[in-house]
């Protein structure tokens, strides 16, 4: 059984909620699996967990195929090589995939020693126009927690100075050729204050912006609902594996 159906149009459930106390405890235990050692399942909790307030059977069926992922793969564990001994990471979007408000869903995973160590799925607040722009805000997000974590290690002692730049790979040419844009000329304003918060990180050296292929970029699977055999390739990617 597949872990997310992406045939599966969910939308708010507009009858009596169905165990909605249950489904709440049930998101909480998934979300606890996802923050620690799961990001295979991080789209498909981030998503069900929408509709906690008021979960319909549809939603309890989806609910159901996630722990029966989990069932089958209970041996998973991230596992560390420590090669590369550098950060990583993978950023994608999938432009308005939410129809009930027209949002579109971020995803970022970042690797160390062939293991990822942080990421996420998350539904992005602001609205926008087209693919690119939603790759971009995506960008952003990563640029942000690629900060972060470059600011972590560095506190580490033992960690060789000078840190190297964290590279971001993304599957959009055009955000790719945004990011190093000297100009922003676009009409949104918050794209804009991404677009100098991003390029100020590649001028300081913390990020670098490459391109990848889709088959190849580890966040596709954090932006939308693949089947199982191309979630199962992302989390190898990630190092997840039978330990």
């Amino acid at each position: 059984m597949g872990l997310f159906d992406p045939t599966v149009k969910f939308r708010p459930n507009k009858g009596t909620p169905v165990s909605q106390l249950e489904y709440s405890r049930a998101i909480g235990c998934l979300m606890y699996a996802m923050i620690s050692t799961r990001p295979d399942i991080a789209f498909a909790v981030g998503k069900l967990s929408r509709y906690t307030s008021n979960p319909s059977a549809l939603h309890w069926q989806a609910l159901g195929r996630v722990f029966q992922y989990l069932k089958g793969t209970m041996d998973y564990g991230l596992t560390y090589s420590g090669y590369p001994s550098v950060i990583e990471g993978y950023s994608d979007a999938s432009w308005i995939n939410n129809m009930e408000d027209h949002s579109s869903t971020s995803g970022w995973v970042f690797l160390l020693g062939g293991g990822a160590i942080s990421w996420a799925s998350k539904k992005q607040t602001c609205i926008t126009s087209s693919t690119m722009e939603s790759e971009f805000v995506a960008l952003a997000a990563a640029g942000n927690e690629a900060e972060w974590l470059r600011n972590l290690i560095y506190e580490i002692p033992l960690w060789p100075k000078p840190i190297s730049t964290i590279s971001i790979r993304c599957d959009s040419a055009a955000t790719l050729a945004k990011a190093y844009s000297q100009v922003y000329n676009g009409k949104s304003r918050h794209l804009g204050v991404r677009h100098s918060m991003i390029r100020e990180l590649i001028m300081n050296g913390v990020i670098s912006v490459e391109f990848v292929k889709t088959q190849l970029n580890l966040a596709d699977h954090l932006t939308k609902g693949l089947a199982r055999d191309l979630v199962r390739k992302a989390a190898i990617g990630m190092g997840l594996k039978s330990t």
